[in-house]
């Protein structure tokens, strides 16, 4: 078994050696698979690429980086790096201010091997402030539904939504298409939806992937229940007639 962690970065020297440490300090025992890490700098001007030659020089788990002269849409650097993984890996996203915790590959390794077949999954996720501090109440839990059609339904009324608390293989990802490049927001939660067109529910993990950190420099920064509400009509439109035929409804109706 080997996963591979992708992380797009961009203006993050700051907090993106953080993100790195977590995925090194991951611990596979007793199970047996290999990992590496992905990193694509997006046109960082702040030293992120003198700092990823000097990270990847030292010794431990690989991890590998590209450089793009500008910035790019976060889909078409995940798609880049995700061309750079192995036929058989298992995908694993991680935001460039996020941080792994140490037993998350482990944890997606058993539930892979408890699960033969499945080719997604998703597990919950924890919000800490900008100083790694935890913040109550702001958990996301993943939820079971008890079909794609279900999962679809709470997705486009706004009641459920993914980021990147989710594990899937790469054939998986291959055979949907990958990430829309062209999407500027939700580039992850329309390849989530296509999963589920496909007809895979994902398995609901009883484990914690990671710290997802709030801060004044968030992408997500301004996204509020309209500007949610927007991005998820753009993805229904591009799905209109399957969800149509599954009886699902626009997003607003």
């Amino acid at each position: 078994m080997y996963f591979t962690v992708i992380t797009p970065t961009h203006q993050r020297r700051e907090l993106l050696p953080e993100a790195v440490a977590s995925v090194r300090a991951s611990i596979n025992a007793p199970l047996d698979f290999s990992f590496e890490h992905l990193v694509y700098d997006n046109g960082s001007r702040d030293g992120t690429a003198a700092y990823l030659r000097e990270a990847a020089a030292q010794p431990g788990p690989p991890l590998r980086h590209w450089h793009s002269p500008g910035r790019q849409l976060a889909g078409l650097a995940r798609n880049q790096l995700i061309r750079e993984a192995a036929p058989n890996a298992w995908i694993v996203p991680l935001d460039d201010d996020d941080i792994l915790l140490q037993r998350t590959l482990h944890h997606y390794a058993a539930q892979i091997g408890a699960n033969p077949g499945r080719p997604w999954f998703v597990a919950d996720f924890l919000r800490v402030n900008e100083h790694g501090q935890y913040l109550p109440g702001e958990d996301y839990y993943a939820w079971p539904f008890a079909t794609p059609t279900e999962m679809l339904r709470a997705i486009f009324r706004a009641e459920h939504f993914i980021q990147g608390n989710v594990c899937y293989r790469r054939a998986f990802f291959d055979e949907v298409g990958g990430y829309d490049g062209e999407l500027e927001m939700a580039e992850d939660l329309d390849l989530y939806v296509r999963f589920l067109l496909a007809g895979q529910l994902p398995v609901v993990c009883p484990h914690v992937s990671h710290l997802h950190r709030f801060h004044a420099h968030n992408v997500s920064i301004g996204v509020d229940a309209d500007k949610h509400n927007a991005d998820l009509r753009v993805i229904y439109q591009k799905y209109a007639p399957q969800l149509q035929a599954l009886g699902i409804l626009e997003p607003g109706q």
